[in-house]
């Protein structure tokens, strides 16, 4: 089948309960067939193309993921639909005269929430709005008066109140899905007695961003989620990484990739090398990606802004000699890899305690590749001409 929308899925599900083996193809492989186009012609050009060995299936999640995906997704265009409010919201009060968005850095907080609720209420006295200052502001009462010359328009004012209403329904429907996906991997990890037993450290050092899941304990589930594979101690992996490793691609998507260069390949954070004639006339890394890809990201961006760490040491040296975005790229690529060898392989992040000049890395690597040719080969000292004294 190839992919042109979404009417597929229903009967991919279908054909796949039957007991079909069916793969999802991409349709740009498969478009152009030559002569008049047709239904008929598009389906012999698609079967002979996969005769031929010319097509390649998508990647496609498990049932579980599919389902985390789904509300993940969801979560995260509620969650932008909000921020269009808030900006509306904005809006609306710098045509009230109200500049809350200059004496408070979130007009949703606590000190911005109960003022914009006075003004909704028909409150327009600057010191009686100001006196909803909270204790961890850092603006006095006097300078957020001064702030609260409100004109007193009333189409700006109704305004106002519709996207206040809006804002405050964006945030329940967010907590009731916060609220579906904790069931969801709670019912996935109390089916399985070994992840049940599992249990992490608690991390207070990461910070919890006001867009993360406010009740669940992303933490001890991701890290019964990947069987004992402790992602949150990487540095500069947060909660929204996590949440978009778990939802993306899951555990066993992770084993759809034989090796670490597919599945940066299949990230787009990898260059998309062309040769003609023996020359290499393209390099870029291909546009494009999934939303892990953003993840990943934006989590090697907060990576660059870390002091005295094994991926910010990383960051900066690739940084010296490129710009800051192709550092966010290599950055990202590192930290997939690392989560692949972790996740697929079980092992423990072990950030290297020293730097190593090139000289030794070709060394450890050609120590590396003597030893698997021996255990390969089954070869004793005697063979190679070794005699132990």
């Amino acid at each position: 089948m190839e992919s042109t929308g979404t009417y597929w899925q229903s009967l991919f599900s279908t054909i796949q309960e039957a007991g079909i083996v069916a793969e999802l193809c991409n349709g740009r492989y498969t478009k152009n067939p030559s002569g008049k186009k047709t239904d008929v012609q598009d389906c012999q050009h698609i079967q002979k193309l996969y005769s031929l060995g010319m097509l390649r299936a998508n990647f496609l999640p498990d049932p579980v993921t599919e389902q985390l995906r789904t509300y993940s997704r969801h979560r995260l265009n509620l969650i932008q639909q909000e921020a269009d409010s808030v900006r509306k919201m904005q809006k609306y009060l710098r045509l009230l005269n109200v500049r809350l968005d200059v004496v408070l850095k979130d007009i949703t907080g606590h000190t911005g929430m109960a003022i914009i609720e006075a003004i909704c209420n028909g409150e327009t006295n600057p010191q009686i709005l100001a006196a909803f200052r909270n204790g961890n502001c850092k603006k006095s009462e006097e300078e957020i008066a001064k702030a609260l010359q409100t004109n007193k328009r009333p189409d700006y004012l109704f305004c106002l109140q519709q996207e206040l209403a809006l804002y405050k329904t964006y945030r329940t429907q967010i907590e009731n899905c916060d609220t579906s996906i904790k069931k969801m991997l709670e019912q996935n990890i109390n089916s399985d007695e070994v992840k049940k037993k599992l249990s992490t450290t608690a991390k207070p050092h990461k910070k919890v961003n006001k867009n993360a899941p406010k009740n669940i304990d992303l933490n001890q589930l991701a890290f019964q989620y990947f069987d004992g594979v402790d992602l949150m101690v990487i540095e500069g992996v947060s909660h929204s990484t996590v949440m978009a490793l778990m939802s993306e691609v899951g555990v066993e998507g992770f084993n759809k990739f034989e090796s670490s260069k597919q599945f940066t390949s299949w990230l787009h954070l990898c260059p998309n090398t062309k040769i003609t004639g023996g020359k290499v006339i393209n390099s870029h890394i291909p546009k494009g990606g999934n939303r892990l890809k953003i993840a990943l990201r934006n989590a090697a961006n907060v990576i660059g802004n870390l002091k005295d760490t094994h991926l910010s040491d990383f960051f900066k040296r690739i940084l010296y000699k490129t710009d800051r975005p192709t550092a966010i790229s290599a950055t990202a690529r590192k930290l997939a890899v690392i989560l692949w060898n972790m996740i697929t392989k079980k092992e423990a992040y072990k950030p290297p305690t020293e730097y190593l000049l090139l000289d030794q890395k070709r060394k450890l690597k050609l120590v590396k590749q003597v030893r698997k040719t021996i255990a390969k080969f089954d070869l004793k000292p005697e063979d190679v001409g070794f005699v132990n004294t």
